[in-house]
């Protein structure tokens, strides 16, 4: 009898325990041939793909791309249509992702510096890994070459080099495209960790990037090839010589890098016509591995609790204003695409076209939010998903390279106006984003707009020490 009262109090023991504070690991059901993770802490994907620009979305009302898989994803999570980059080249987003920090603060402004290993112990992989969390990382990592992370991750497969090439050779010998790979990577990764733990998976396409080279190409999967053989894409309205022509004379050389790399690709109709094809093909082609990804957590019994998120490392210059590539503070180079999936969420919660600015830096903290772990004081970001910190503004910075390859830039982005100064040169540029969506005008000179171009410089020099 003794005995028997013994267990009883442990069972009620157990019981108020897991009551209060949940199961320290979710617990595996099996059911059939698939492995079903009850509710606890949410597993999450993060999938970024490389010079992903806003519009290059069919949600995003593209009407000639092709992307239903994450067109639905949008369609039934939350769709940020205002989500911009603080730095817009991959090595500084990608660390600014990572560690929730502007590039003024963890200080990665080039391809060869990494994390310091105190700094790493404050990305989100390794806060939610001490948390628990089995993560993975597949594909491309793009920040520095010889302190990566790799002995803290439970799965890896990325390159080490700073851009992966498209066409890769498999252990076994095969030819096989970087996406294929990333998408065969991603479901060894859900075989080995779905349903077993919480896990986090960060994905990194080179989809839709260019492969560099002389000339620079975008290469897609063969059996995309004829896709948008028989569509005219128009060309944007700033493809026109004279927007070019208006850059200042230390922007407008033949040495700005994103001038060299329009010239190959976008100087013709037809040039144009080819690029944007082969960047859209790319973008169905991660579109498709996404698609895959979902598949293949319905199977494993995990997807009613994975929350996937969605974002573009930075934008892209499609011909705009002469150019191609990203760098600069256009809509076109530093807008990109997101959405945040949670399956969780309740369905009146569901199907939102979110206009709050949301950033890179976000990242890390809204991940953390939704598992559970606090966030570093060192973090600069906020949770998405608490729209009542939603911000009116952000401070935008670009410090590499320099003049004149790539002129250095910085300034405020707000919903209805931008300020940058091309810090180099004391360059002001100052655009009417809400009327001009295009940039079509710089009125830094414009004595009507004098009251704003004060009012965004002191914001502007406020910022530039906040972010420090």
């Amino acid at each position: 009898m003794r005995i028997a009262a013994f267990v009883t109090f442990l069972l009620l023991v157990n019981t108020f325990v897991f009551a209060k504070n949940g199961p320290r690991n979710p617990p595996i059901s099996h059911k059939g041939k698939y492995r079903v993770q009850t509710p606890g802490k949410p597993n999450i994907i993060f999938v970024l793909t490389d010079d992903h620009r806003w519009d290059a979305l069919g949600v995003m009302g593209n009407k000639i791309i092709q992307t239903p898989n994450l067109d639905a994803l949008a369609n039934k999570g939350i769709l940020f249509k205002n989500a911009y980059v603080t730095t817009s080249i991959c090595c500084v987003s990608r660390a600014s992702i990572l560690s929730g920090q502007y590039e003024s603060r963890h200080k990665i402004n080039n391809f060869k510096t990494d994390f310091s290993t105190e700094a790493l112990m404050n990305t989100y992989p390794l806060l939610l890994k001490n948390a628990g969390y089995k993560i993975g990382c597949v594909g491309k990592y793009g920040v520095g070459v010889n302190n990566q992370p790799i002995s803290y991750y439970d799965y890896w497969s990325a390159t080490k080099k700073e851009q992966p090439d498209y066409i890769m050779t498999s252990t076994d010998g095969r030819t096989v495209h970087n996406t294929d790979s990333v998408s065969s990577d991603i479901s060894i990764f859900l075989d080995k960790y779905a349903g077993k733990a919480p896990f986090c998976l960060s994905i990194g396409f080179k989809a839709p990037h260019e492969q560099d080279g002389m000339p620079p190409r975008f290469i897609g999967q063969e059996r995309f090839k004829d896709l948008y053989k028989n569509v005219t894409i128009p060309q944007p309205e700033t493809a026109d010589p004279k927007y070019w022509d208006s850059f200042p004379d230390f922007f407008k050389t033949d040495v700005n890098v994103a001038r060299v790399r329009w010239k190959p690709l976008f100087s013709t109709p037809e040039l144009y016509q080819e690029t944007v094809k082969d960047y859209y093909r790319l973008i169905t082609g991660a579109d498709e591995a996404v698609g895959k990804m979902m598949a293949k957590l319905k199977s494993l019994g995990v997807d009613k609790n994975t929350i996937i998120i969605f974002m573009g490392d930075n934008g892209f210059y499609l011909g705009e204003h002469g150019m191609e590539g990203k760098w600069y503070g256009h809509e076109e180079s530093i807008r990109v695409p997101m959405i945040i999936y949670d399956p969780r969420l309740p369905q009146n919660k569901t199907g939102i076209k979110s206009t709050q600015i949301a950033l890179n830096i976000d990242v890390a903290p809204t991940i953390l939010k939704m598992a559970g772990v606090p966030m570093p004081a060192t973090m600069q970001g906020i949770d998405l998903e608490n729209p009542a910190k939603a911000r009116d503004y952000f401070f935008y910075e670009h410090t590499y390279g320099k003049s004149p390859k790539i002129p250095q830039s910085e300034g405020i982005v707000t919903k209805d106006f931008k300020y940058l100064n091309y810090i180099e040169h004391n360059y002001e540029e100052l655009y009417n984003v809400k009327t001009d969506p295009h940039e079509t005008k710089n009125l830094a000179a414009d004595p009507k707009y004098k009251q704003k171009l004060n009012e965004l410089r002191e914001l502007y020099k406020k910022e530039k020490q906040a972010v420090l």
